[in-house]
């Protein structure tokens, strides 16, 4: 498998979880710890890590140093490449329904049945 797939799987993979997905809403206001992005949540400090560490290995986050501070922040390229996958899709998928259409208004228009009808 190609890396740019490998990589788009542990992205949609990471996007999967609703923790993940509100750890990222919260870092796209900006950078934050790890005990600002765990204190909405009603889970451990270590588990909010782990949560992180697949975030950071998706590509969608990194962890600056800031003194002895370790803040994570937003790394919007794999959303980027996330993003124009599902593009690609919606213009496949468009243009499919578009074709539908235009064969059921011909079929309207005609009067005839649909194949297998």
């Amino acid at each position: 498998m190609p890396a740019a797939a490998l990589k788009l799987d542990e992205t949609f993979a990471a996007l999967a979880d609703p923790t993940r997905r509100a750890i990222l809403r919260r870092l796209a206001q900006g950078e934050a710890s790890v005990s600002e992005l765990a204190a909405p949540f009603d889970m451990s400090q270590p588990a909010i890590s782990k949560h992180l560490k697949v975030l950071e290995r998706a590509g969608l986050i990194s962890t600056g140093q800031d003194a002895q501070r370790r803040p994570r922040k937003l790394e919007p390229e794999a959303l980027v490449i996330a993003n124009d996958f599902l593009i690609e899709l919606r213009t496949l998928f468009e243009a499919r329904y578009a074709a539908l259409d235009a064969v059921l208004e011909e079929l309207k228009t005609t009067g005839a049945k649909a194949p297998g009808a």
